[in-house]
């Protein structure tokens, strides 16, 4: 079990001082695959930093596996080699001086509490066998293809068998088709394994397709934390609604409920019925975010009474599926739909959304959104 408590790290530079953590609070559970996602210098990589006593935070506490290794109240700050966790940077940090057998012995070699040298071998051997890298180990670092790197950055940081796993955008340097295949790799050997993972990413695909949960950061704040379904289908504010994915968003004013615990929110170019916040009142201006593939778009009056009637703006064909640029007056609208999809621009259709798939969000000021 990970706990991090009312979390603050402060830069302090020649221009002031930079909040890069702001009271962030979380838990991961033992066994779990934790992801801190966000845009650059949202204070993630800075969180993760702090829970393997790369920094010191200036406020807040920080317990590992039932151990407080961290809090500013009480003056405790337990360093990096004492908290047992392994990490992988986004670099790798690998030794080309070596082989790929002594990079993985490594963290054994230079512990305090050395292992006799048969132990050693066992323990390289099963960190190697792991991650697939099994009679490569008389290779030299660098002639291994950026894949294998990746690999052997991680058997290094599991040779020691570590109760926490750190990973901070360890696929950034991949290309799109290897990062993919890694990507599901490195979640099936996370569960083989059972380690507790807590990863770090800007990459809203790889936090969605491998995490038990996520946290979405923003100015060293979390805005939501949640299951990747839950992030995607209720962004609990406009930060997460426009970070994670394509989302339309639709000024407007809830109007009043409707059956199935939907409500009818009025915009400026027609009704939508969609779930709202809990505390959701009639007259509240929200936005209402519609995903791309959520919106029905039909050339007759099929749609329903309800349906807006739009034209076609630009219209992409992917394979998969086509991409369209609706537009309803002023508004633009972005959906991707089958590809069996054929119109021209120009040509007049009607839309509609899929009710249960659409949230209103509250509008508030962007330093007063939170989780």
């Amino acid at each position: 079990m990970v706990k991090v408590q009312d979390l603050v790290k402060v830069y302090r530079t020649g221009r002031g001082s930079v909040v890069a953590c702001d009271r962030v609070s979380f838990e991961v559970e033992d066994g779990r695959f934790f992801t801190l996602l966000g845009p650059s210098g949202s204070g993630k990589t800075t969180t993760l930093r702090c829970v393997a006593g790369l920094e010191r935070p200036d406020g807040g506490q920080i317990e590992l596996a039932g151990t407080v290794v961290s809090s500013d109240q009480h003056g405790i700050f337990i360093p990096p080699n004492r908290r047992d966790i392994g990490m992988v940077f986004q670099s790798y940090a690998i030794w080309p001086h070596m082989t790929v057998f002594d990079n993985v012995a490594f963290p054994l070699r230079a512990g305090g509490h050395r292992p006799s040298s048969g132990e050693v071998m066992r323990r390289v051997s099963q960190a190697l066998s792991t991650v697939r890298l099994e009679g490569l180990q008389d290779r030299p670092a660098t002639k291994l293809s950026g894949g294998q790197q990746q690999r052997l950055a991680l058997a290094r940081a599991l040779v020691r068998e570590p109760t926490l796993l750190l990973l901070d955008e360890p696929l950034s340097n991949l290309d799109a088709k290897l990062r993919e295949q890694m990507r599901l790799e490195l979640r099936q050997l996370q569960r083989t394994l059972r380690i507790t993972t807590l990863y770090v990413t800007h990459d809203q695909i790889e936090a969605l397709a491998m995490s038990n949960v996520v946290a979405v950061m923003h100015e060293g704040r979390i805005m939501q934390i949640g299951t990747p379904r839950e992030i995607y289908e209720r962004p609990a504010n406009r930060f997460v609604a426009e970070f994670i994915g394509s989302m339309n968003l639709i000024p407007g004013k809830i109007a009043g409920s409707v059956e199935g615990g939907l409500w009818r929110v009025e915009t400026p170019y027609g009704s939508i019925a969609c779930v709202v916040p809990p505390d959701g009142r009639p007259a509240t201006d929200v936005l209402v975010s519609v995903r791309p593939e959520d919106i029905v778009v039909v050339d007759d009056d099929s749609a329903g009474k309800d349906a807006w009637d739009a034209s076609i703006g630009q219209v992409v064909f992917l394979g998969e599926s086509v991409d369209c640029r609706l537009a309803v007056g002023d508004l633009e609208l972005r959906a991707r739909l089958h590809p069996s999809f054929v119109k021209r621009r120009g040509d007049r259709v009607r839309l509609s959304f899929r009710a249960d798939r659409c949230v209103a969000i509250r509008l508030e000021p962007p330093d007063t959104e939170t989780a």
